[in-house]
């Protein structure tokens, strides 16, 4: 599949895949996408406490980034395991600009660590953040009770249903704690009704720029 890098509306880069006109993240804004969406709709309720992160789709590292960074501000102990099953490769990721739009300078060699380090092992990228990346499909995911919030990033509905549906929302509220959080950009009906029926409590917030809506659940017990 052809792949091409372009710039997003707030400046930020991201992976456009052509024979599905998508990409990995929002044309609106790749890097306000994350913030609104995984950090401050997930991250911030857990605040001045250990969190432990399990996303869905480690792509292009972004995510990973902006929450390490969050780490070193916040001084907070983030144990992050980042799925994906086609990983990013050398040239793509040289061509993020995330470094420079996020004004994270002096974390450049982190960002560059995060995709270096090896594949399913546990690496520690600083006092404070610890990253695992596992090379693995979706449907294999099989962790129980292990993560406090999750980040649900994988492609859209329109291009690959088979990411939103009953059995791997099923395998996501399995890898959640009691009481565990699951945010994602998408706000679909169908979407809805798979998170329902496998025991999530759904809620619907204000979506990232250029999306009117988005989801947040939880697993209530």
């Amino acid at each position: 599949m052809e792949r091409e890098i372009i710039k997003t509306l707030d400046g930020s880069t991201t992976i456009h895949l052509k024979e599905w006109d998508e990409c990995y993240h929002s044309k609106h804004g790749a890097i306000q996408e994350a913030k609104h969406v995984f950090i401050k709709n997930g991250l911030s309720l857990f605040e001045n406490k250990p969190v432990s992160i399990l996303e869905i789709g480690f792509g292009t590292g972004l995510n990973a980034f902006i929450t390490f960074l969050e780490s070193i501000e916040k001084k907070q102990q983030i144990d992050y395991v980042g799925v994906e099953a086609y990983p990013v490769d050398a040239k793509e990721v040289l061509g993020m600009n995330y470094v420079d739009e996020l004004e994270a300078g002096d974390f450049e060699s982190i960002f560059q660590k995060m995709h270096e380090v090896g594949w399913d092992q546990k690496n520690e990228i600083s006092s404070e953040f610890s990253l695992t990346k596992r090379k693995q499909f979706f449907d294999e995911i099989n962790d129980f009770e292990a993560f406090d919030l999750i980040y649900f990033d994988a492609f859209g509905y329109r291009v690959q249903p088979e990411l939103w549906s009953t059995e791997i929302f099923q395998k996501m509220y399995n890898s959640l704690k009691p009481n565990g959080v699951l945010v994602t950009y998408a706000a679909r009906g169908v979407v809805k009704r798979s998170m329902i029926e496998v025991g999530f409590t759904v809620e619907k917030l204000a979506g990232p720029p250029g999306k009117r809506e988005m989801f947040r659940t939880f697993k209530k017990v």
